[in-house]
């Protein structure tokens, strides 16, 4: 427990999120989004403490020529759950290397899958190349994943979930400032 304790002190939060709205019967032309946000200084309660320094959110990209395309063959909120774990883990590549990182996130499945503690039926293209970048990233840096209840008034997990939502949508994030939890 005392690993635990110095990685939570010592630590910043990535929350992420996939947003699909009809995830039956999906196809490559189906829109879903994916949504992270960087939290410095948060207890976990998901009452809001620590503050945002960075989010990113975007459309699932099922395009092969796309250089943006990670290996989604169709929009789901599968496929969005592991996009938006994939672009916090290239953010975490580029751009922090000093702390130690707990990536939150309400799909076990998504979780599971990049660990590579599950193995993918499906999605198979967009789980190796998720898998790839996760064995980059554990191999320079201390990093965890928690699950968090989704739709349960989490504050940056709801934020994650805005921006999923938003960009599934093709619509613009609300700046944090006029934006509240459960709004999507």
């Amino acid at each position: 427990i005392i690993g635990r304790i110095n990685m939570v002190l010592d630590a910043i939060y990535i929350y992420v999120d996939g947003s699909c709205e009809e995830n039956r019967n999906v196809t490559s032309e189906t829109p879903a989004g994916w949504g992270f946000c960087v939290i410095e200084g948060d207890n976990g309660l998901g009452k809001g403490h620590g503050n945002l320094i960075y989010e990113e959110s975007g459309k699932v990209i099922t395009n092969r020529d796309s250089k943006l395309f990670l290996g989604a063959e169709v929009g789901s909120n599968n496929t969005a759950e592991l996009s938006a774990i994939a672009h916090a883990l290239r953010w975490i590549l580029i751009g922090n290397r000093d702390k130690n990182v707990m990536i939150k996130g309400d799909s076990q499945y998504a979780m599971n899958i990049t660990m590579g503690k599950w193995k993918a039926k499906a999605n198979r293209q967009i789980a190796q190349r998720v898998q790839q970048i996760w064995k980059e990233v554990i191999s320079i840096k201390t990093i965890g994943f928690e699950h968090v209840k989704a739709h349960r008034g989490h504050r940056w997990n709801e934020r994650a979930d805005h921006l999923a939502f938003r960009a599934m949508k093709g619509d613009n994030a609300l700046p944090l400032q006029f934006w509240k939890p459960g709004k999507r």
